[in-house]
């Protein structure tokens, strides 16, 4: 009997999943990994592969409407029937919140279960679905550990001054200060860092940027600061959620417009970004080959966004010494990549264009003083590390 480690990303509409045989150490290519898409809607769609990049399951999942618990069910029939020989011995969820309680994965009790429900007030459109996974994968599999792997851990090593608002004390002391996110992916990289640059422990920026995206300041591969703050929607433009936006505009659009919290939720993170700038896509592939102006200034000010916070966090690190691409539009974008660079030449940065347009691991030209990197993330392969290593197995 093969044994394996689960790791699961529960969304709000999707599950992605994947197993790693539990080997010393982990393989970074999953045995099989998948999602499902679709939970909550009339049809519920389960994609697999192999670690060969073969599909090994495409199917849709029977009844309307099919809720996580289905879900996860619908999951673990399929993977006992295909993987008769494997056992799950831990699984590791992404939890995107952990409040100032967590700083590094924790094993699943009532009580941290407990804790996690009560971080539903600071992110309610990703905890309800990370607590709906546990609860439901407890159920299927009793006997398993659960680990919970908090996107905001890596970030409590900023200073104090880099996570608090300038609210009034009572306020800040209730919670709400910036914790930062995609935490497991810029600990992966803080990971990777040292066997592709000599200036790992130095003064670097990493650009995690996906349909989500966020940077973040490393001194000594430790947090300093970060683009993403309270919420989700902070910092850099996304998909189709703002960024950075000063919040006199959402009194003025709440109070000119009669707008409810629910409408400018709506507004501020399933409206805006490239989609609601370009009027046309949240996808930066669409975007770049579009001849549309108002796709070209989606693009540019997705550029310019990030140009401005790499300043602003070399601020924070106190110089640059590397600066690192990654996630979806991070590593396969060179045109994004490219207009970064050039704006940020003023930072000593030098692109060599022939390596960044091969998608080459580093891209920094000879005569640049900042190495200029392209390293893919991988967090559930972080979410099986973690699980091995608290666990001990």
């Amino acid at each position: 009997m093969k044994q394996g480690i689960l790791t699961i990303n529960a969304g709000s509409s999707s599950i992605k999943f994947a197993l790693f045989p539990l080997d010393r150490p982990i393989s970074p290519e999953a045995e099989v990994s998948g999602q499902i898409d679709g939970i909550g809607a009339e049809t519920t769609k389960m994609v697999a592969k192999n670690k060969a990049g073969e599909r090994i399951a495409d199917q849709l999942l029977e009844g309307g409407k099919v809720s996580h618990a289905q879900a996860f069910d619908a999951l673990l029939k399929w993977f006992t029937a295909s993987h008769a020989n494997w056992q799950i011995v831990a699984v590791g969820h992404r939890v995107v919140h952990g409040g100032e309680r967590y700083s590094k994965p924790t094993l699943i009790d009532d009580v941290v279960l407990g804790h996690l429900q009560s971080f539903i007030p600071l992110a309610p459109l990703h905890e309800p679905h990370n607590v709906a996974g546990i609860i439901a994968l407890q159920a299927l599999l009793p006997s398993v550990p659960q680990i919970a792997c908090f996107d905001t851990a890596f970030h409590r090593s900023q200073p104090e001054v880099a996570q608090t608002f300038g609210l009034p004390r009572q306020i800040t002391a209730e919670g709400i200060k910036r914790y930062g996110f995609h935490g497991l992916s810029y600990e992966y990289i803080a990971r990777a860092l040292p066997q592709h640059s000599g200036r790992a422990t130095g003064r670097v920026v990493v650009a995690h940027l996906g349909n989500g995206a966020s940077m973040a300041a490393m001194v000594d591969r430790k947090c300093v600061a970060t683009t993403l703050g309270f919420s989700t929607i902070d910092g850099l433009m996304m998909g189709t959620r703002c960024g950075n936006l000063d919040p006199g505009v959402i009194l003025h659009l709440m109070e000119t417009k009669n707008l409810s919290v629910k409408d400018m939720t709506r507004m501020l993170y399933k409206e805006s970004g490239l989609l609601g700038v370009s009027g046309l896509s949240q996808d930066m592939r669409t975007l770049l080959a579009s001849d549309k102006p108002e796709a070209a200034e989606a693009v540019n000010l997705f550029c310019y966004r990030i140009a401005r916070e790499l300043g602003s966090l070399a601020a924070a690190a106190g110089g640059l010494d590397a600066l690192v691409f990654t996630g979806g539009i991070g590593e396969h974008a060179a045109e994004v990549r490219r207009r970064v660079c050039l704006q940020s030449e003023w930072l000593g940065i030098r692109l060599n264009p022939e390596a960044n347009a091969r998608h080459e691991l580093r891209i920094s030209a000879g005569n640049s003083s900042v190495d200029v990197l392209v390293i893919p993330t991988n967090e559930e392969w972080m979410m099986a590390h973690h699980a091995q290593t608290l666990l001990g197995l």
